[in-house]
């Protein structure tokens, strides 16, 4: 499959805020995400921030202006389209995390690692003994602490091949510690792809190498 080289916006502003003129270095602006460079994105509640990630990923379509990918719009991308696209070119975690709280740790890890075959049993319980959770892999989910089920959230998201990750407050429940420690993992498995990371925050940011901070 082709390399997603660029997400570029132009224009865009979420239909909730028709009217209104914000201030923003997104919103109403043209800017574009480039493979292989770091945005942090900061944000106030009730900006938009889950809404960015959602317009990228597909799920929501609530806007004005233009989002294209390497200069096609996405509006024109079909379901199977945007099916590839999940797969093999954009990975997400989102705010809220669908994680399954009645499955297991490896369980909901195995949902997205069945569908792309990414990481080995081996490599993922690598991942969760680093995040200090390999202990509880077979817990279910609903009995871990939420930050705990964080960790568990960003090592689903890491498995699969992707040229954009997409990070929406992935490290809001956790401590400082366990941001550096979840930080380094994701900068290592974005190395290896060649990967852009977007993340966004309210306040606790991703310690990662930002190549640019930007106010939404």
């Amino acid at each position: 499959m082709t390399r997603l080289n660029a997400i570029t916006l132009e224009g865009v502003l979420p239909e909730v805020f028709r009217g209104t003129n914000p201030d923003s270095e997104i919103w109403l602006s043209q800017i574009t995400f480039t493979r292989g460079e770091h945005y942090l994105i900061h944000a106030e509640s009730g900006t938009g921030k889950s809404s960015l990630c959602s317009y990228i990923y597909g799920n929501r379509n609530d806007y004005s202006g233009k989002i294209t990918f390497d200069n096609t719009d996405i509006r024109s991308f079909s379901i199977d389209r945007w099916c590839e696209l999940r797969q093999r070119s954009i990975a997400l975690l989102p705010q809220e995390m669908r994680l399954f709280p009645e499955l297991s740790v490896m369980e909901n890890i195995d949902i997205k690692n069945r569908l792309t075959r990414h990481k080995s049993e081996a490599e993922i319980m690598e991942m969760l003994t680093r995040l200090e959770i390999d202990g509880k892999a077979d817990e279910r989910v609903a009995r871990l602490s939420i930050g705990q089920q964080q960790r568990v959230a960003i090592i689903r998201t890491l498995c699969q091949p992707f040229d954009f990750l997409l990070l929406d407050e992935p490290v809001s429940h956790l401590d400082q510690r366990n941001n550096t420690i979840a930080a380094s993992l994701i900068m290592e498995e974005t190395a290896k792809q060649g990967a852009a990371i977007i993340a966004t925050s309210v306040g606790n940011d991703l310690k990662i190498d930002s190549t640019r901070r930007i106010r939404l």
